[in-house]
């Protein structure tokens, strides 16, 4: 089964050749980049950590980065591993074929002004720094899809008909397996993973709606990967049946029915910590909108942490996601627009809370806006 194993702790942080232990989450702007001003620093940084783990023979291992602002460049004992653009996302590398029991993991961040990952301008601070989780997952060699594009490996896709609901269950495997096990509550089907994927389709009778903060009610998926008989991973995610619609007379309706959209935007930082905020500080937050009533909250101008999501889903606040393609069109960043909203929807596609994947508000540029929505 897979194991995941925090590396927050014990981290050497250098920045201008001045060297100090931190633990992670960290943002090297947590106090100049919150005076207002222009002037936080903007640059490289390296973060280095020492570690000790030896896998099971043959599984697999990957490093997991929650968030790294805003590129991150993954050297495992001396060889560059991977080159990561984007400040909001998650993602993974495989660090087997380089891993011995002995390692040093060198992490170089920048957020120092480019012209090809956004966002590049705006009215808010680019935190740098790895302000996020990061962990140390180990899988065996047959194992749910872990890299592309930070991918949960299992996505749920409920349909609401009348008083059922139609889920499509499908999940990515990597290495031969016997068989996939999807499980909903009690429903449960078997399925052959064909080309790498494993889908599964139930009918819920007399659904429980996901209803806002009327009844934000979460059913669970698990899928279980069997291979020699055993059962060799799983993942496993939350997920609500709803519908919604947006009517020019009646304005948005959940489930058929009017449902004002209240709410306030949200960025993810905090006085003197910057963007390395904790859970509980993402509870507050949570609170506050609970308190005043609030039924959406825009999440500006980028990817929130997915706890964030979790704890939408959970109290029934409806979301509008967003990437920060923002303020500055970049000839140079394309591509990096692109991957950034591939990576907002295959990590967060699960959430009912989400009713909007957005661009950003200030910029829209139509062919780039065109091509977005005919391949996402």
């Amino acid at each position: 089964m897979r194991k995941y194993t925090a590396l927050n702790q014990d981290w050497l942080f250098t920045q201008d050749s001045r060297t100090k232990n931190i633990d992670l989450p960290h943002s090297w702007n947590a106090m100049d980049g919150q005076d207002g001003g222009d002037d936080y620093y903007r640059g490289t940084c390296v973060y280095t950590k020492k570690i000790a783990y030896t896998p099971k023979a043959g599984n697999r291992l990957f490093l997991e980065f929650r968030g790294a602002a805003s590129e991150a460049e993954l050297a495992v004992n001396g060889a560059c591993l991977c080159r990561h653009e984007g400040g909001y996302s998650a993602f993974r590398v495989d660090v087997t074929e380089h891993w011995k029991g002995e390692n040093t993991v060198e992490v170089r961040v920048s957020n120092a002004p480019n012209d090809y990952v956004y966002p590049q301008k705006a009215d808010f601070t680019f935190y740098g720094g790895i302000y996020r989780d990061v962990y140390l997952v180990e899988v065996p060699a047959a194992h749910f899809a872990l890299e592309q594009d930070g991918t949960p490996g299992i996505t749920v896709d409920a349909r609401v008909e009348e008083t059922a609901a139609q889920v499509t269950v499908r999940t990515e495997v990597v290495g031969q397996c016997d068989a996939v096990r999807i499980r909903i509550g009690d429903l449960v089907q078997e399925v052959v993973a064909v080309d790498g994927i494993a889908t599964a389709r139930f009918c819920i009778e007399n659904v429980r709606l996901w209803n806002g903060r009327e009844d934000p009610y979460l059913y669970h998926a698990c899928a279980e990967l069997v291979a020699g008989g055993a059962v060799v991973d799983m993942v496993e995610t939350d997920f609500g049946c709803r519908s919604f619609r947006v009517d020019p007379e009646r304005g948005f309706l959940l489930n058929g029915k009017e449902y004002p959209l209240r709410g306030v935007s949200r960025h993810q930082d905090r006085k003197g910590v910057g963007n390395a905020i904790t859970r509980e500080m993402m509870e507050e937050d949570m609170q506050i909108l609970l308190e005043i009533g609030a039924t959406s909250v825009r999440l500006a101008h980028y990817q929130h942490d997915q706890y964030f999501y979790d704890l939408c889903d959970r109290c029934g606040i409806l979301v509008w996601a967003e990437i920060p393609y923002i303020t500055k069109h970049m000839e140079g960043g394309n591509g990096n627009t692109q991957s950034q909203m591939r990576q907002l929807i295959t990590q967060c596609r699960n959430h009912p809370s989400i009713i909007c994947w957005a661009l950003s508000n200030e910029i829209c540029v139509g062919g780039l806006t065109e091509d977005l929505l005919q391949n996402h």
